[in-house]
């Protein structure tokens, strides 16, 4: 079995493991008042909940092999497939709320299995380099830190799915940057631990993950999934992408006529991720009893 199988054998498993922690830590955090909130976000108040931690636990299983996969493959292999992992949600949500799968989202289901299916084999993704230069991570630092801090502020104010829409931007886009950051931490584990512990990457990741992790619960408190949801699923793989293509260099082997083939594909990924994510969150998205706050 090659390198690239086994890349999208640990991309696919993480995708379960992702929507199944995703689900049962949106309930908990969904559950939370909004006077239960501290000055560090809902986090505070999840950490006590037994079931929150067996969503973390399976979350972060999902990580590892999402990990394992990024070691094994490009970013432009294995993010993408990660958005399976609402294929795998769909039903998941539909038992936890007692409803069927309808057929328009299967529909969306089969649309959104092919169109990455069209990304990862006719795009034929290629690897670049393991590590991204410092002066990339500065441009990445210039522009990614002005656009969480404006998601976050405009997060403060307005309607729930304003909010959840914004807090999801945002933790999508430093899960996409710790996609990147983990790829360089697992190329500098292989090397050994002074590598390792001597490099920028283990600490930027820890810190990014915290700040996504917390921005993510944040945006599941507030109820709206509808919103969230998508937000985070769709913004994650594309940052990471885009990273993967602009500062590791990895590539889509493709000619001009394959290239619209894979703008289609990849609109469809996104349409169909957002129809799905938002028929998950109409399913698992039960409006809090406690009172949103005024504007």
């Amino acid at each position: 079995m090659n390198a690239t199988v086994l890349a999208v054998l640990c991309a696919v498993g993480a995708a379960v493991c992702i929507a199944v922690g995703t689900v049962v830590r949106q309930r908990s955090a969904a559950s939370i008042p909004d006077e239960s909130v501290g000055r560090l976000g809902p986090i505070t108040t999840l950490i006590r909940e037994p079931l929150w931690w067996i969503g973390t636990v399976v979350g972060i299983g999902g990580y590892g092999l999402q990990a394992a996969a990024l070691g094994l493959g490009s970013l432009l292999l294995v993010q993408p497939l990660l958005v399976l992992s609402l294929l795998f949600a769909l039903p998941l949500g539909a038992r936890f709320s007692g409803r069927t799968v309808s057929a328009k989202d299967w529909l969306w289901a089969a649309a959104l299995t092919a169109a990455i299916a069209v990304l990862v084999v006719v795009g034929d993704p290629r690897p670049g380099v393991e590590r991204a230069e410092t002066r990339h991570w500065v441009v990445v630092l210039c522009v990614g830190i002005p656009f969480v801090l404006a998601c976050v502020l405009g997060a403060r104010s307005g309607s729930r799915s304003r909010r959840a829409l914004l807090l999801g931007l945002a933790g999508g886009a430093l899960f996409g940057v710790a996609a990147v950051l983990t790829k360089s931490v697992v190329h500098l584990a292989g090397r050994g631990p002074q590598p390792l512990l001597t490099s920028f990457e283990p600490y930027a990741l820890v810190a990014v993950a915290v700040v996504a992790i917390s921005l993510q619960q944040s945006a599941f408190q507030v109820g709206a999934l509808q919103a969230s949801l998508p937000a985070t699923t769709v913004m994650e793989p594309m940052v990471a992408s885009l990273l993967g293509f602009v500062v590791l260099g990895e590539y889509l082997d493709a000619d001009r006529e394959v290239t619209v083939v894979l703008v289609v594909a990849l609109i469809l990924v996104v349409v169909s991720a957002v129809a799905l994510a938002r028929s998950a969150g109409a399913a698992e998205n039960v409006e809090p009893a406690h009172p949103a706050p005024n504007p």
